[in-house]
Parts: structure tokens; C-alpha cells; sequence
């Protein structure tokens, strides 16, 4: 009875009086998983509502660079948790966590997984082409201070958001020289001309045939001809073939 009662919000259009049912719902006597889903559905309406009416109010001023350069499409109100959040992540990253709008405020709220919440704000900075908050995204410290690149998702995944949303050769590059996989990182790199990768491979690798063959694939006197051929002429390098 309870569940049919909440399903009765469908037919409501109206999305003060919706939130006000989902609110009068949450003294129903759910099970305790239904009980959350309904609380996260109150609580998401509730600070979409808020969100909207800012940010419609905002886009309306016109002095919010954000909203002149990336009108808004649709209305965030009743939207699915994970486009809230990457909406929030794309007009509202860096917001202070205190505020309904902050991408990590709703993270919190919703209890969002850390690979879940890396992948959406991702995905939302690199349609930006917002290309430092997405290198920001993966760095972090070792013990001795120094930065380095960590990601909870593989960095081919990484490397093909970022290819999908045009990013250069050269914020491409970063991320593709970070593949374990030598084979794979080749064939990626090959594919996307992130000819410093392929020859760093090969030249990682003492694999001068490879390295002669992939000179053939360059352009003639071009920097990575001439860095290929300043590798062959190493005599300190030690090749396998």
C-alpha cells in the first residue's frame, strides 16, 4: 500500500507539490531499502528545485559566463541522480562543498562511489574542455611530495572519454603514456599520432626495428623523424635487434 501511495508523485506535474507528497510519504511504512530510495528522491527533487531557481535566475541576469557560453538545455528538475551530478560537475565544479550546487556536496549527500563521482566530473570537464580541472582530477602525492597520476578507472577508458570529446594530442598523450600495457599503448598511440609515445615505446623496449619501421610512418623531416633518428644514432643505447 505504502509503494502504491508513493507511486502516486507520477501523476504530479507541479514540482513544489511533488516534493511536498515525496515529503508526507516519508512516514509510510516502507521496508528500510524502500525508505532510503524514497528520502534520496525527496532530498534530490528538493535541492534541484533550489538549483534550478538560482540558476534559472542566473542565466536570466546574463552575467554568469558559464550559462552565456553553455545555455542550459533542459531544466535540472527530476532528473536522474548521476545527470544532477553532472551538471552540477559542469556549471557548478568548484563550488564550496556547502552549497546545494557543489558537485562534492552532492557526491557526499548521495553517498556517490569515488569511481562513479571520477568518471561523471570527467566526462563533465572534458566537454568543457576544461583540460586543467581534468588533469587535477588524477593527481596525487606519493610519500616523498612528488606528483603523480592516479585514476580509479584504466586509463584506456580514460584516453577514450577524452578522445570523445576532442581533446588534443597533447592532454591525449599524457594519459596514454600512463597504459601498462606496452602493445595496447602502442596501438593507441599509433592510432591517435602521439608519436612520442610509440617511439619512447620502442626505444623502452631496445627495439630498433620496430623504431626504423615506425620512421617510415612520419613525416619526412619532421621532429619525431629527427628524434627517432637521434635514438638510432645512440650508440649508448643498447638495442635487442
Amino acid at each position: 500500500m505504502a509503494l502504491l501511495q508513493y507511486n502516486e508523485h507520477l501523476s504530479l506535474t507541479d514540482e513544489n507539490k511533488k516534493r511536498d507528497f515525496l515529503k508526507s510519504c516519508l512516514s509510510l511504512p516502507f521496508s528500510a531499502e524502500d525508505s532510503i530510495h524514497i528520502q534520496d528522491h525527496y532530498t534530490l527533487l528538493e535541492r534541484q528545485i533550489i538549483v534550478e531557481a538560482a540558476d534559472r535566475h542566473a542565466e536570466r541576469g546574463g552575467k554568469v559566463e558559464i550559462f552565456q557560453r553553455f545555455p542550459r538545455k533542459a531544466s535540472i528538475l527530476n532528473m536522474p541522480l548521476i545527470t544532477t551530478l553532472y551538471y552540477c560537475c559542469f556549471y557548478h565544479y568548484g563550488e564550496p562543498e556547502g552549497t546545494f550546487s557543489s558537485p562534492l556536496n552532492v557526491r557526499q549527500t548521495f553517498k556517490i562511489s569515488e569511481k562513479q563521482y571520477f568518471v561523471t566530473a570527467l566526462a563533465a570537464r572534458a566537454k568543457l574542455k576544461a583540460w586543467s580541472d581534468v588533469d587535477a582530477l588524477f593527481t596525487g602525492r606519493n610519500w616523498f611530495g612528488f606528483t603523480r597520476k592516479k585514476s580509479p578507472l584504466s586509463f584506456q577508458r580514460v584516453v577514450d572519454i577524452l578522445q570523445r570529446n576532442s581533446a588534443p594530442t597533447q592532454v591525449l598523450q599524457d594519459y596514454v603514456a600512463l597504459i601498462d600495457d606496452a602493445e595496447l599503448r602502442i596501438s593507441l598511440a599509433q592510432k591517435l599520432k602521439c608519436h612520442d609515445i610509440v617511439i619512447n615505446t620502442f626505444r623502452d623496449m631496445k627495439d630498433r626495428q620496430m623504431l626504423l619501421a615506425y620512421r617510415g610512418k612520419v613525416e619526412p623531416g619532421s621532429a619525431p623523424e629527427r628524434k627517432i633518428d637521434d635514438l638510432l644514432n645512440n650508440q649508448q643505447i643498447r638495442w635487442k635487434n
